[in-house]
């Protein structure tokens, strides 16, 4: 934690200096103890520095895990026993290492394995997040509170956030006292209540679920007061989550985080992400996998965790658009922004009337899903190359059927515009759905 505070205190050049020599060693680590690594680099020169090394997928290293990894005690048919019974959330693996799953909504399920430096640092850089929001009234609100946290995430499936704070529960006595996981999985109603005995003084969330607690709060079903709420899984916008800092009365923040690395970037009161870039590598690509410059959304983002080394992650394909800003940020942090578009695999591709295959990016639709007023949430869906269906969950008082046939309008024009014409666009009865499996909401499914 020292070492993070010293880095940030010097500026870009404390940052890059420790970039540099972390990776060199985790580059050397890897291609010596890991033998997927010195397969995939044996074309390498032997001083290649990191940006020379081929990229790597999740689908590549899930088929190589037991030649990936750099602890023979680790092994994939091990850890799929250990994550076969729920009871181990929160426990270490061969008693040292923190494991978490994906829940394969987006592709290839994973299996990510986190060795104790890795979690040291995870735990250093929550603190440099609460440093950058610190406040003295937050602060009193934690402690009269006795630091009482519920985290309300996708549960079931050793996924990060139910693992990681259960895991801190069983750190100490004091933390198992207060440390409360919901499930996101839950009726409304469910968590609302549970919120309402709880009483926590904070609040991690999936924003989804948060913006329909919004709702709750300001009907006055649900009666919080809390120090912070902090966001992660899934993206919000910036008027939802203005909305709902009004309604709570609090500090919302957001982090940059995944189950290959946890706390990637955390926002800022300007509301960039950035970059912890002294342990975490982020290189914005296009579909060639060639840099991405400034002001220009990344196909995908490359990741390259500098903290781990029982699961070495050298430039990975996390299939997260990004936008790396091209002027500094006003909060004056050293640390490098990005703003996250959006899952490049939550591209929508299309079949036009003459046969092309055009694709419509996720930013481009969440600017047209804005626009449709009286709903709450929308989601699409699409079912073959030449249909879409359209999800609408309205605010409260609001006809629902206006605001899908609203919906379906935009959505429709959107798409004539882009010259797909063609696309049959059909308003869905059911309301939007989050994954059964990970509790998390995506606006858009494509086919």
């Amino acid at each position: 934690m020292w070492d993070l505070f010293r880095a940030t205190g010097e500026g870009a050049p404390g940052l890059a200096r420790r970039q540099q020599l972390r990776s060199a060693a985790l580059v050397a680590h890897a291609r010596s103890a890991s033998r997927f690594y010195r397969r995939h680099c044996r074309d390498c020169a032997p001083d290649a520095p990191l940006r020379d090394l081929p990229p790597v997928t999740k689908p590549q290293l899930m088929a190589a895990f037991d030649d990936w990894v750099t602890d023979s005690r680790v092994t994939r048919a091990g850890v799929d026993a250990f994550i076969a019974d729920p009871r181990r959330i929160g426990t270490r693996f061969c008693g040292e290492y923190f494991v978490c799953s994906t829940s394969g909504t987006t592709g290839e399920p994973g299996r990510f394995v986190h060795d104790p430096q890795a979690l040291a640092v995870y735990r250093a850089l929550s603190m440099r997040l609460f440093a950058s929001w610190w406040s003295a009234a937050g602060a009193w609100a934690l402690a009269r509170k006795g630091g009482r946290l519920v985290a309300v995430v996708g549960t079931g499936g050793y996924f990060a956030g139910e693992g990681w704070t259960e895991s801190e529960r069983r750190r100490d006595g004091r933390r198992s006292r207060s440390y409360t996981v919901l499930s996101a999985q839950r009726p409304l109603a469910e968590i609302v209540a549970a919120l309402q005995d709880l009483d926590p003084a904070v609040l991690i969330i999936y924003p989804s679920v948060l913006a329909l607690l919004a709702e709750e709060q300001a009907a006055g079903r649900l009666r919080l007061r809390l120090a912070f709420i902090e966001l992660g899984g899934e993206s919000m916008s910036p008027i939802t989550r203005a909305r709902a800092a009004d309604v709570f009365g609090c500090t919302i923040y957001d982090i940059y985080s995944a189950s290959e690395a946890l706390l990637m970037a955390i926002d800022c009161p300007h509301g960039r992400l950035h970059v912890n870039s002294d342990w975490m590598l982020l290189e914005p690509v296009d579909a060639d996998l060639r840099p991405t410059p400034r002001g220009v959304l990344s196909h995908t983002v490359l990741l390259t965790n500098l903290a781990n080394r029982v699961q070495p992650i050298l430039r990975y394909d996390l299939g997260d658009a990004v936008i790396e800003p091209t002027d500094p940020c006003p909060c004056g942090s050293p640390l490098p922004s990005l703003r996250v578009a959006g899952r490049s695999g939550d591209v929508l591709y299309f079949q036009a009337t003459d046969g092309r295959r055009v694709g419509v990016p996720p930013s481009a639709l969440g600017v047209t899903l804005a626009a449709v007023p009286g709903a709450r949430r929308i989601q699409l869906v699409q079912t073959t190359p030449v249909s879409l269906r359209v999800r609408v969950e309205a605010e409260p008082g609001v006809e629902v059927e206006r605001t899908r046939a609203d919906a379906v309008a935009k959505v429709r024009a959107y798409l004539v515009e882009q010259g797909l014409g063609g696309v049959d666009v059909v308003g869905a009865t059911e309301p939007p759905e989050p994954s059964a499996r990970s509790g998390k909401f995506r606006a858009i499914v494509p086919l």
